[in-house]
């Protein structure tokens, strides 16, 4: 059975307002294949790659039986950040910053919002998906640590490794490496280590839980389990990486349900209290009826599902 969803954003992400993707079943359950828009077919490949394994493999047993997590926060009003926060009962935040449609001081009163919401025990990070240079991240970071009260770690503040480090050598902000991995050419031989103080690991871009466990130990890291927005379904996946890994010292992303005005399972992998539990096998997504994309768009996702098989052969 395949099934394609399409369930609104509650704030833009990533550029979109709509999160779709495929729902298939194997023998083992349900794999949610859900590569984002601009990823070209080569790319999603480890999308789908993730997927299968779910549906079809399984994933290694687990070392633990729930995850930390983070709330996320998106470039939204301070208002907005401080209930996002609250609401949660995460006592780790993740917040967007360096949208083109935003400005420092715009991030710096989000920052601000977020810590008040938190108080000073939590602990908050900060994500500017490589948008920003060089010395623009060394001015901002130091900007926003102050605002912070001190920032856990920054995520991924430039494309690529060089600019990491040298960023990394002028703030007393750790690093975290997340695009310069899972958008790598072989994430397995990204040489992180002097670029980055922590590795940010995506189950789905990388292929799914066994590889990602991989890619996790060439890292030669501390890691931090994210995920790329999906529904439950995919979730679990990341879940299931999170469960596995040797040692977890930090919060994962892995509390973006919130970004969702909706889910197609009824078992919602929705944090409580700040935990999520690992799951042996992805939820059933048995409310997906309120969820079905229209026509157009599931004939538009299952040419792509067709033209990725196509792909990995």
């Amino acid at each position: 059975m395949v099934l394609v969803y399409s369930i609104p954003l509650r704030n833009r992400f990533r550029g979109i307002t709509v999160r779709e993707g495929v729902l298939f079943e194997g023998a083992h359950g349900w794999g949610e294949f859900c590569a984002f828009p601009d990823y070209d077919d080569t790319e999603c490949a480890p999308w789908l790659a993730c997927a299968v394994e779910a549906a079809e493999q399984g994933w290694p047993a687990p070392v633990r039986d729930r995850i930390p997590v983070n709330c996320t926060v998106p470039v939204v009003s301070p208002e907005k950040a401080h209930a996002i926060v609250t609401r949660s009962g995460c006592t780790t935040a993740k917040v967007k910053v360096a949208d083109p449609g935003a400005s420092l001081a715009d991030d710096l009163a989000r920052v601000e919002a977020v810590r008040d919401a938190l108080g000073p025990g939590g602990r908050l990070r900060v994500d500017a998906n490589a948008a920003w240079d060089v010395d623009t991240a060394v001015r901002a970071l130091r900007e926003l640590d102050r605002v912070a009260g001190g920032l856990e770690y920054a995520e991924q503040p430039c494309p690529d490794i060089e600019q990491l480090a040298a960023v990394r050598r002028r703030v007393d902000v750790r690093i975290a490496a997340d695009e310069s991995i899972r958008r790598a050419e072989d994430p397995m031989k990204v040489a992180v280590a002097g670029a980055a103080d922590l590795a940010v690991i995506k189950v789905a871009p990388l292929g799914g839980v066994r590889q990602a466990l991989k890619v996790a130990e060439a890292a030669g890291l501390p890691c931090v389990v994210s995920s790329a927005v999906e529904t439950s379904v995919g979730m679990a996946a990341g879940l299931a990486l999170a469960g596995a890994l040797p040692e977890l010292d930090f919060a994962c992303g892995l509390g973006t349900l919130s970004l969702l005005d909706g889910d197609v399972a009824g078992d919602s992998l929705t944090p409580r209290d700040g935990w999520l539990p690992v799951p042996t096998a992805p939820p059933v997504p048995d409310r997906y009826a309120e969820f079905a994309a229209d026509e157009r768009t599931a004939a538009r996702w299952l040419d792509r599902l067709r033209r990725v098989r196509a792909v990995t052969g």
